[in-house]
Parts: structure tokens; sequence; C-alpha cells
């Protein structure tokens, strides 16, 4: 698949631009693309209860779910000035998981697959090896 990662940069960038971020003023958008093709995008939204800020990869993984499901093959990630960012270790996490070690990235230091991005990550698939009921 022949990705434009600058055309899924600028949908982050507009993403971005419908963030609720008063408190903190780091307004922050993702977009990615779902393996069947739809692009998908989230911002963060703030709350006065700082700890129950939802990330902007939150966003994007509820809309993946509502429109169709799937997974998650393309993803950036980028702060107000459209420049790209790091995830947090929660949001890598929850890329991770819903795109999978082979997911790629645009991270601060180029594009890289999530097994790069978050080694050794611990998944559904783990769970699945303990407790196959968990995981189901």
């Amino acid at each position: 698949m022949n990705i434009d990662w600058e055309d899924l940069r600028r949908a982050a960038v507009e993403a971005a631009g419908r963030a609720y971020a008063p408190y903190s003023g780091y307004p922050v958008g993702v977009a990615a693309l779902a393996d069947d093709g739809r692009l998908l995008q989230g911002c963060n939204v703030e709350n006065a209860a700082y700890g129950v800020t939802l990330c902007a990869e939150c966003g994007l993984v509820s809309q993946l779910h509502i429109t169709g499901g799937g997974r998650l093959t393309h993803a950036v990630c980028v702060n107000g000035n459209g420049e790209v960012i790091m995830p947090c270790g929660r949001c890598r996490q929850l890329l991770f998981e819903h795109g999978g070690p082979q997911m790629l990235l645009w991270t601060v230091s180029g594009v890289k697959p999530m097994s790069e991005v978050l080694p050794d990550a611990f998944g559904p698939d783990d769970l699945a090896r303990v407790s196959p009921e968990v995981a189901s």
C-alpha cells in the first residue's frame, strides 16, 4: 500500500484544530488509516478533573470501532503546531492493541513499526495464552 504520509499528517493537523485543550493549551490531533482504507481522526479532549482527560488516540480508537472495526495500519500524531509528536505510553498501548506490531507510526525519528515503538509489548495475545476466556 502506497501511503501519502503528508496527507495523513494534514488530517491529524485538522483534528488538532478541533481539540478541546483549555487547561494545558496543548492540542493534539491524530490521523490513521484502517485496514479497509478508512481515514480516522481523533483529538484530545481535556477535563477539569485532569486525570480523566481523553488523549487524541482514545477518540481515534473509538472512531475505528464505531465505524466498523478492523485494524489500524498507519498513524501519525501532531501537536497544535502541526509537528509530529510521540504518543504517550498509554496511547502507544492503544495503538499497538488496535494495530498490532506491524502498524506503522510516523514518530519524531521517522516511520517505525509498533514493534519498535513499543518493544516487547503486552497485548491481547498474551492474555489469551493464560486465560482464553478473558480474550474472547
